[in-house]
């Protein structure tokens, strides 16, 4: 008789940007949890993301759903960065004469 293997590893691998990506991929834990969130389903989430394994997607939900409460601090501290480097970004970009001409260019 085989045995089985009981314990599973979760395809996720740190970048070293320390941004959580689906192993062997540049798709984003957070780009998954969205849309999971949003309501998608494994197989629909593998529409926006074809090159991902349908069993990879499987895996990481099955994680999140063992870890919400550690996926969702993550998931947070992600967004506040993101939001962070926005607001940076935006600082050092001068954008108010790029929106000038912009409204100018709209007909009407």
């Amino acid at each position: 008789m085989s045995s089985l293997k009981m314990t599973q590893q979760v395809p996720l691998a740190r970048g070293a940007d320390g941004v959580l990506r689906l192993a062997g991929s540049r798709v984003t834990l957070d780009s998954v949890m969205r849309l999971f969130k949003g309501g998608a389903t494994a197989e629909q989430i593998r529409e926006d993301f074809p090159s991902l394994p349908l069993a990879d997607i499987y895996a990481v939900i099955a994680y999140y759903l063992r870890n919400s409460r550690k996926v969702d601090d993550y998931l947070r501290q992600q967004a506040s960065a993101s939001r962070a480097l926005q607001t940076t970004l935006e600082a050092r970009m001068n954008t108010r004469g790029l929106r000038e001409r912009l409204r100018q260019r709209r007909p009407g």
